[in-house]
């Protein structure tokens, strides 16, 4: 009874550590956060199911999609996004098939550093203006929440997230939005734009409204290649857990079989309306701490997850989060993405001074931040999905520098 006891709680700090990111990401797209609690358990579950629950890892939304299903809503409604965002779960099944023929060797070529760098970069600062917009409380064009009050919930709770982030040691650090949202939104209950008739008319224990997905080959092609970059995630994540746990992932289940699962995870997530699931450095920062590498335990916390998506008043309280709370957290989230993207290009030693790589990276950016669009008829490429497929085919096109230290062989100064 005991041991039981102790996995669950186990498995609750799992859920703890990863609750923050997990419903952000719902509340900043206006999905329902109960299916992103729903779609995380059920594909932490699958992803168990398919790896023979080898792999200590749960299953939480990805950043990378925030962007992306904004503009998707905006652009063809939530019923063509959510078939857009399962259809996304296959481009993992084709990695996981190249890694399984081929190995690494052909992902790499396909998509080195100054490919995934970039387009990361892009990921998080294409969706820079709306974090800006809602930590000033102005949504559809108009001011929701007085400017001054919004200002300073907003720098309330990305302040709690800096200082949680950098100043905090042991289980703490390992929640700092989470942090910056209980702060914030208690600043803001004591500032008076917390609406509690939601949480008070709600059901205590409610099921999931589902939103049935409308086949859309338009959102589907958007989205497909917004998967590459948290396929890539994933990929360094398994091996990131693997190092922590003393294992080869890798070898044993292999890959190919957690970005099957991973991909299971996501084509469910997006059938009901939640966000697409990836892996979670803040679960592998907490295993680090605790040194339980259990699979068990994440067995747990996908199984409360699932029981809070079925509980009316919590997933009432997570609506009633005023927008500037979660748009302080936004400024910090969305550089630090692009952050990734950077460090990314860093630690490969990409050389910017190689035309070629210059010539990837300038095109990306320009392109994903400035919100270049292809369109043909009736059919929309832009943003990720336009820019992964520029850098992918400029890497291929592009012939290798002839140069030392950035300058062309022959070329005088």
């Amino acid at each position: 009874m005991f041991h039981f006891l102790r996995q669950s709680i186990s498995g609750a700090q799992i859920l703890f550590v990863a609750f923050g990111a997990l419903v952000l990401v719902p509340l900043l797209t206006g999905l329902n956060p109960a299916m992103a609690l729903l779609g995380a358990g059920v594909g932490t579950l699958m992803f168990q199911l398919v790896t023979g629950r080898k792999v200590p890892i749960f299953l939480g939304s990805s950043f990378a999609f925030i962007g992306p299903i904004i503009f998707s809503v905006q652009t063809w409604g939530l019923a063509a996004t959510q078939f857009g965002l399962f259809a996304a779960g296959f481009t993992y099944f084709v990695i996981a098939a190249i890694v399984r023929w081929r190995g690494m060797a052909l992902i790499n070529r396909l998509l080195p550093p100054v490919v995934i760098g970039p387009v990361i970069m892009v990921i998080g600062l294409s969706v820079a203006v709306a974090a800006s917009g809602m930590a000033m409380g102005q949504g559809g064009g108009k001011q929701l929440v007085p400017y001054g009050v919004s200002l300073t919930l907003a720098a309330i709770s990305l302040a709690t997230t800096i200082i949680v982030s950098v100043f905090a040691g042991g289980m703490l650090r390992l929640v700092p939005i989470l942090s910056g949202v209980v702060v914030g939104y208690i600043a803001a209950i004591f500032l008076g734009v917390v609406d509690f008739s939601g949480i008070a008319n709600a059901p205590w224990f409610a099921l999931p409204h589902f939103t049935s997905p409308e086949v859309n080959w338009y959102a589907a092609l958007f989205m497909l290649p917004v998967a590459i970059a948290p396929c890539i995630e994933h990929i360094g994540g398994v091996m990131a857990v693997g190092k922590v746990s003393g294992q080869d992932y890798t070898a044993s289940p292999g890959l190919h079989r957690t970005l099957t699962g991973d991909g299971m995870g996501v084509c469910f997530a997006g059938l009901i309306g939640g966000p697409p699931i990836t892996t979670y450095a803040e679960v592998t920062g907490a295993l680090m701490i605790t040194r339980n590498f259990n699979p068990v335990i994440m067995t747990w916390a996908a199984g409360l997850a699932i029981v809070l998506a079925f509980f009316g008043k919590f997933n009432a309280v997570l609506a009633s989060i005023p927008m500037p709370v979660m748009g302080g957290i936004m400024v910090l989230l969305f550089g630090t993405i692009a952050s990734i993207g950077l460090k990314t290009l860093i630690d490969a030693k990409v050389d910017l001074m190689a035309p070629r790589n210059l010539v990837i990276v300038s095109v990306v950016l320009t392109c994903g931040i400035g919100g270049l669009m292809l369109q043909i008829q009736n059919f929309n490429l832009a943003g990720v999905g336009l820019v992964s497929l520029l850098a992918i085919i400029l890497n291929l096109v592009l012939p290798a520098d002839r140069h030392h230290d950035g300058i062309v062989e022959g070329q005088d100064i």
